[in-house]
Parts: structure tokens; C-alpha cells; sequence
């Protein structure tokens, strides 16, 4: 999902192409995407994101299993809803993934869709806890109450995935799925301010230089 205009940042780069450590944030989720499961990558842009698109295309000719789908940019969820139906993938399994996560590896797109197999539902809701966020030094938006616990919502979940035969879920259910709560940095770390892009770039360069950002 990589239609933003990025108006809480600088208001003068649309948001996936907003650069972390020298790289637009976007082209470091289609990275991650490319080395995780993830078989077919749909990057669903809007009006919003001309730019977005013309990098995007550009991008996408050298990458069989990346598209560029055009969305009428009415909103995240509505254009989620027409980019599933605009690639027939409504009911199949679809990890949806925001351009906003400049952490984010194959690795840990793998943790998602480990969990999502294992949580015997219809969908996975990806959550952390804004006590993290915070303790990260970023921005803790959208909060709310999950188990006594204050969480936000993250950017990557699965939408119609369903768990293998025989496998139990381990995540916390709620009326829309499970929901899988972690503390991983390469998830919890998404941007929204400038202040975001400065954790973001110190995070990367402790994890450059030997540190930790998975835990």
C-alpha cells in the first residue's frame, strides 16, 4: 500500500518515497517482500502518489513478480478492497503491507506469515504494544485497548489467510481474527513524522553496526 502523500512529514516528498538512510522507504519493503515468502508482490498506488508510481513502474520492468495497481485513492481500506478485487485475490490469503515500514526484512515478513498460518483464522491483525513504540522513540498513533494492554495496529497483516489443517492457533482472537502481538522493532518502527525518520536511521545503523533491532 503505497499511495500517501506524506503530509505529516515533509509535505513536499510523497510518503513511500520518503529516504531512510539514503533509500526510499518503499523500495526497502519491496526488498524485504522479494526476500521473504511473499510470492507476488502488488504495489498499490493512488492520484495522491504520482511520483510513487512513475518509480514504481519503472521498477516493476525489471521485476516479473511485482505490479502496479492503480487505485482511485479513496482511502486506505477502500483501496485495499479495490486492489483486491482488481487482482482477483479477494478470498486468497493477501498479506497487506504498509510503504511506511523502512525495518522491515524478509525475516520478519516471515514471522507474519508464520503466525498468520498458525492462528487458525480468517485473517491476522498484527499489533504492538505503544509502551514499545515508545520506547523505540517513535511515533504511538491510533491506540487501543487490547487485554488491559494499550497497543496500536501495525502496518503489515493477512487478510483471508486460514491455517493449515491441524495446526492451533496461538494468537489472541477478536471478532475480525487473531491478532498477533510482537515487540519486533523491524515491525513496530513505522513513519509518520521526521522524528520517526531519525529512529528509523539510528536503528539501522545499530543493526549496521552489530546492535539488535529484532527485539
Amino acid at each position: 500500500m503505497c499511495g500517501g502523500r506524506g503530509t505529516r512529514l515533509d509535505g513536499t516528498t510523497e510518503k513511500p518515497l520518503r529516504t531512510v538512510a539514503g533509500r526510499p522507504m518503499v523500495d526497502r519493503v519491496l526488498d524485504a517482500l522479494a526476500a521473504s515468502r511473499a510470492e507476488t508482490t502488488h504495489a498499490v498506488v493512488s492520484p495522491h502518489a504520482t511520483r510513487t508510481r512513475a518509480h514504481l513502474a519503472e521498477r516493476a520492468r525489471g521485476a516479473p513478480s511485482l505490479s502496479v495497481v492503480d487505485a482511485p485513492g479513496n482511502g486506505y481500506v477502500a483501496d485495499l478492497r479495490y486492489a483486491l478485487d482488481a487482482t482477483d485475490a479477494a478470498g486468497a490469503p493477501v498479506l497487506t503491507v504498509a510503504a511506511d515500514l523502512p525495518l522491515l526484512d524478509g525475516a520478519a515478513v516471515n514471522a507474519v506469515l508464520a503466525a498468520a498460518r498458525a492462528a487458525d483464522g480468517d485473517s491476522l491483525t498484527v499489533c504492538v504494544p505503544a509502551a514499545r513504540k515508545r520506547e523505540l522513540g517513535v511515533s504511538a498513533d491510533a491506540t487501543t485497548e487490547m487485554g488491559g494492554r494499550e497497543v496500536v495496529p501495525a502496518g503489515i497483516n493477512v487478510v483471508g489467510g486460514g491455517a493449515a489443517d491441524g495446526e492451533e492457533g496461538d494468537g489472541e482472537r477478536d471478532a475480525g481474527g487473531a491478532v498477533h502481538l510482537t515487540d519486533d522493532a523491524r515491525v513496530a518502527v513505522n513513519v509518520n513524522y521526521p522524528s520517526d525518520v531519525r529512529t528509523a536511521e539510528r536503528l539501522l545503523r545499530a543493526d549496521t553496526a552489530g546492535g539488535d533491532t529484532d527485539t
